[in-house]
């Protein structure tokens, strides 16, 4: 493959990997008032692990594990997988998806700034802007009085307010979630790294699960639930992240960190278009401020 192609071939993975990302996240909203969020997440992790047998075994060309690695596997399923996981399906079950639309267009910029941190990959100063208008974006949400999201679990305001930080402490994990696993991608291969951080999940929800499985009733969850939860754990575990490690492994990881704009873009389209939501003037206003910061990231990304 000319490194033309394999550059186009990286940048589609990454851009349907991000575009399940946004999917998967809105479409979590009816889950999360189905089932109990560490039951959903365990019954993920477990769906996928089933599903992913055959990429657990070792090829015969890859290295042994180390300590370093085998410790990078665990940082990067606890972080991108169990935190991520947590943070992620409490923060939408408070809000609304295109307000967690509008906290997730935050990614990029953490990502180039978890990369200047963590990778010494080169930052310039517009990512910095970029980075303010995150946070602006984020500020503008925190004092808007929206109205309550669908199946909030709180009152508007509480519920608005804490879900938007959990979304962002999810972003914070999506962050870690791309530098360490451009290290790993250095390493082992995007099947194996997919089948390891996703088995890790599995074994660091396994308590909560079982749980929240002994005392729950499974007769009363609706059909349609099921077939939602298998799209959530194949597309979550398996879709996202493999495509994620194929499409980083030949790129920087701020510049991929730009591909997340799909997230957004997706979530708000899913909320409004599937689960009947509405864009109020400040959400607008807020959108609007976090796609100018990823329109600085591209910028940057472009630049040589």
């Amino acid at each position: 493959m000319t490194p033309k192609r394999q550059r186009l071939f990286a940048y589609s993975c990454l851009a349907l990997a991000m575009s399940l990302t946004g999917t998967y996240v809105a479409l979590s909203k009816p889950l999360v008032a189905a089932l109990p969020v560490f039951l959903l997440a365990w019954l993920r992790f477990g769906i996928a692990a089933i599903a992913m047998l055959p990429w657990l075994k070792k090829p015969s060309d890859e290295p042994a594990l180390t300590p370093r690695i085998r410790l990078l596997l665990f940082l990067e399923s606890f972080l991108g997988n169990f935190l991520f996981s947590i943070c992620m399906l409490f923060g939408v079950s408070m809000t609304s998806a295109v307000s967690a639309g509008v906290v997730l267009a935050s990614i990029p910029a953490v990502i180039a700034v978890m990369s200047w941190l963590f990778l010494r990959e080169r930052i310039a100063a517009r990512m910095w802007l970029a980075a303010l208008c995150a946070v602006a974006g984020l500020i503008l949400l925190a004092f808007s009085r929206a109205s309550p999201a669908p199946g909030a679990t709180v009152g508007p305001g509480q519920s608005e307010l804490l879900g938007n930080l959990l979304v962002f402490g999810a972003v914070l994990c999506e962050g870690a979630f791309a530098v360490i696993g451009k290290k790993l991608t250095g390493v082992l291969g995007p099947k194996r790294i997919s089948s390891l951080v996703n088995l890790w999940g599995f074994a660091l929800m396994t308590p909560f699960g079982i749980w929240f499985a002994l005392g729950f009733d499974f007769a009363g969850v609706a059909g349609g639930i099921w077939w939602l939860l298998v799209f959530y754990a194949l597309a979550a575990s398996i879709g996202t992240v493999w495509l994620w490690m194929t499409g980083t492994k030949h790129l920087p990881a701020a510049h991929s960190g730009i591909f997340t704009v799909m997230i957004p873009i997706s979530a708000a389209l899913v909320g409004v278009l599937a689960l009947g939501e509405t864009l109020s003037t400040v959400q607008v206003v807020a959108f609007a401020i976090a796609l100018l910061g990823i329109a600085l990231t591209w910028s940057h990304r472009s630049a040589p």
